[in-house]
């Protein structure tokens, strides 16, 4: 009688030595490898029990670098390269996708993750417009998806600290928030000096990353990183940072699920015709339920960068890197009588996403924080392109009694792209 050769099993599958088995390692495909996408991808690679089987971005050059990183971190050559997104997001081998694409993809992108049952990290803000913001928040509850936004500040000791002090009652009656953002452009791709029409890399699909936006002739300083400060498919400082500051003060302010209810916003802005034209300096003025005012500013040296909270009793300030208040021994121990609300903690924001894929419970930035929170830097743009005060019904998502204003809740789609 033949006997049958034994069978040698790998520890790494059985998943000892330190490994997690293949039956509760989370499965990833990341999208985007320009500024968000190579930090994103090394927090997860940094994690035992995730593990990213799948790259996908427009610029070859970019796929290159993902897979030299990813496969180079497993020491094998099982990270597939996509140009697609849709094809990589059919992959039934995938539990969760982290999003780093340019405002005007986000949609898009979240939507067809959302639809193929992927847990979802997405960089802030939401979307490129609320319309948009409002499909992802549809599409990510129809089919119970585990989202975590990129607004990490959430998951850092001190901006929660800070949020808890306000939430505590410790500065009084909140009547004021201040939210200090940046101001002008930044050249993070080194490209400010390349700004006339060229023909496209061969390297890139140029065609395919206008996607739904109005197509412009290629020009490299408004395309990798250096996108945001153009209004056909960035946001500028203003949008660009809501999620960060913006959403702090809407955690303290317990907003987390509410609006403005008027909004009057005035900014600088470059030529219309401008390669960079989004605005350089910016002030809002929002005002909140229970008679609290929001100044939303960049540029403007009476709002000091970052979160502040002003009460009938004090304030609190806070930032990265730094905090303050009004009585300092706030940060280092909070009453015990006035302890009475404890927030989400997280101290790692991918390790929060990936234990709440686990868990299915909801992450510290779910869907519709992200949503509301990026709520007032949309509407300060709109005010300030139609130039002049707006009202917000914040239940019903609508502006009231401007139909321009309400116009630019949307944008049209270049076809055949649809956000249905």
């Amino acid at each position: 009688m033949a006997l049958a050769a034994p069978t040698f099993i790998p520890a790494r599958a059985l998943g000892r030595d330190g490994n997690t088995p293949p039956s509760e390692r989370i499965t990833m495909g990341v999208v985007g490898w320009g500024m968000m996408g190579p930090g994103n991808t090394d927090a997860f690679l940094g994690q035992k029990d995730c593990q990213v089987i799948a790259a996908c971005d427009l610029d070859k050059k970019h796929v290159e670098q993902a897979l030299n990183k990813i496969n180079g971190h497993y020491g094998n050559k099982d990270c597939k390269p996509y140009e697609d997104f849709r094809e990589m997001m059919a992959r039934q081998d995938i539990d969760a996708v982290m999003l780093a694409v340019p405002d005007h993809w986000h949609a898009l992108t979240a939507v067809t993750a959302a639809r193929n049952k992927k847990d979802i990290y997405g960089e802030k803000p939401l979307a490129r417009t609320i319309a948009e913001q409002q499909a992802i928040v549809k599409a990510v509850q129809k089919n119970k998806r585990i989202w975590q936004t990129g607004s990490w500040q959430r998951s850092q000791g001190p901006f929660r600290k800070a949020a808890e002090i306000v939430r505590n009652g410790l500065i009084g009656k909140l009547t004021r928030v201040e939210v200090g953002l940046p101001s002008g452009h930044h050249d993070f791709a080194g490209t400010k000096d390349k700004m006339t029409v060229t023909e496209p890399p061969a390297n890139l699909n140029y065609e395919f990353w206008i996607g739904p936006s109005q197509m412009e002739p290629y020009i490299e300083g408004r395309i990798h990183m250096n996108w945001r400060w153009n209004y056909n498919v960035g946001g500028g400082q203003l949008l660009d940072w809501i999620g960060h500051h913006g959403d702090i003060a809407h955690w303290g302010m317990d907003a987390d699920n509410s609006g403005p209810l008027e909004i009057e916003a005035q900014g600088e802005f470059p030529p219309r015709d401008a390669v960079w034209n989004t605005a350089t300096k910016y002030r809002s003025t929002l005002k909140y339920p229970n008679d609290v005012t929001m100044i939303i500013a960049g540029g403007h040296n009476d709002i000091r960068s970052g979160t502040k909270w002003i009460g009938t009793e004090g304030w609190v300030w806070v930032d990265r890197g730094g905090f303050d208040a009004s009585n300092p021994d706030w940060f280092a121990r909070i009453p015990e009588d006035k302890y009475k609300v404890q927030l989400y903690k997280s101290d790692n924001h991918h390790r929060n996403f990936l234990d709440c894929v686990k868990s299915r419970k909801p992450t510290i930035t779910p869907v519709e924080t992200a949503h509301h929170s990026a709520i007032p830097g949309h509407l300060s743009l709109i005010s300030m392109l139609v130039g002049r005060k707006i009202q917000w019904n914040s239940k019903k998502e609508v502006i009231v009694g401007d139909a321009d204003a309400s116009k630019l809740l949307t944008r049209p789609y270049r076809g055949p792209w649809k956000l249905t």
